[in-house]
């Protein structure tokens, strides 16, 4: 650095400080140099630019060798100098983990990633079990698309997952990969949730929603088709049935299709948890659509097993009817 630039205040006595002073950093062979350079005309009107100062190697500037003159020209300018800062706050951008910190301790204990993690094996270079987590826990905390996830990882740490080794072919080949064993995750996903449900249910609720679709392809065995919605319309959708405990607990679920009866869903539904899980007793709660008369008398109770169906219909002493 050379004597003049040791010295702010002689810099701009000597130099004529002006606006158009700025700071360049110019290329020498393998080295870089910081500059004071200022911009003016020549008698001809030409803009042109001259050095006023070189202030030292680009490496000594960033070790704090030049930092005595940044403080000096703080100084003249009348602010704070590098060490006593401006007193401002500035917050850098965090990742969200604590959501995720916690459903991933709740997924392993569980049993959800070891069962998952035998379920999907495939011939595919990536781990299968921790990108349906990134699926379940983004539908669990935001949910979005399959694109929407990557967008949703730059902000969200998920324990023990790389955001760089997800990506959106990966998720699509896990959703194929899930379905192509749907019969053994459902075997396995009962098997893990049997020790948390009474054998004798205190009450059991059932029922349906739709969920619009969008699109206009065909796929074969689509369970897209246009039916009435529960919000109202005539809309392309699925039906989705699910099985839950009094305490809220979902045992059950089952994708119907779009034009699919409500009165239809109810039987099969309750046969196949029957079959699941060993229940020795059953009180069904449903709405009148689901529990048609002809669908009281086609509950099933096997022998040893009772069964009871609710109906509300909004007046005191709703029908209770056992089996």
């Amino acid at each position: 650095m050379t004597r003049l630039a040791q010295n702010p205040i002689a810099i701009m006595s000597v130099c004529g400080y002006s606006s158009d002073m700025f700071v360049k950093i110019t290329t020498s062979g393998p080295r870089q140099y910081v500059k004071l350079v200022e911009s003016y005309r020549d008698t001809a009107g030409v803009p042109r630019q001259r050095v006023i100062a070189t202030l030292g190697r680009i490496e000594a500037v960033r070790s704090g060798e030049t930092d005595s003159l940044l403080n000096g020209l703080l100084r003249a300018a009348g602010k704070p100098s590098l060490e006593e800062g401006t007193g401002e706050v500035a917050f850098a951008p965090a990742l969200s983990v604590g959501d995720t910190w916690l459903l991933t301790a709740l997924w392993k204990e569980l049993g959800f990633a070891d069962a998952f993690r035998r379920l999907l094996r495939n011939r595919h270079q990536f781990d299968a079990e921790r990108l349906l987590r990134v699926m379940v826990f983004n539908r669990l905390c935001d949910p979005e698309s399959k694109l929407g996830i990557l967008r949703w990882l730059e902000g969200t740490r998920v324990p023990e997952v790389s955001a760089d080794s997800v990506n959106h072919q990966h998720l699509l080949r896990t959703m194929d990969t899930l379905a192509e064993g749907a019969d053994r995750v459902d075997d396995a996903l009962t098997g893990l949730l049997r020790p948390l449900i009474d054998q004798e249910l205190a009450i059991v609720f059932y029922d349906l929603t739709t969920i619009r679709a969008e699109g206009s392809t065909d796929e074969s065995e689509d369970l897209r088709h246009f039916g009435h919605a529960k919000e109202g319309g005539t809309v392309r959708q699925v039906m989705l049935g699910v099985v839950q405990t009094a305490e809220g607990l979902p045992i059950h679920h089952e994708v119907f299709a779009g034009n699919t009866g409500e009165t239809t869903t109810l039987v099969p539904t309750i046969e196949k948890v029957l079959a699941r899980y060993p229940i020795k007793r059953v009180v069904l709660v449903a709405d009148r659509g689901l529990l048609s008369l002809d669908n009281l008398d086609a509950i099933p109770g096997p022998a040893g097993r009772r069964s009871a169906a609710g109906v509300h219909s909004g007046r005191p002493g709703a029908a209770l009817r056992g089996f």
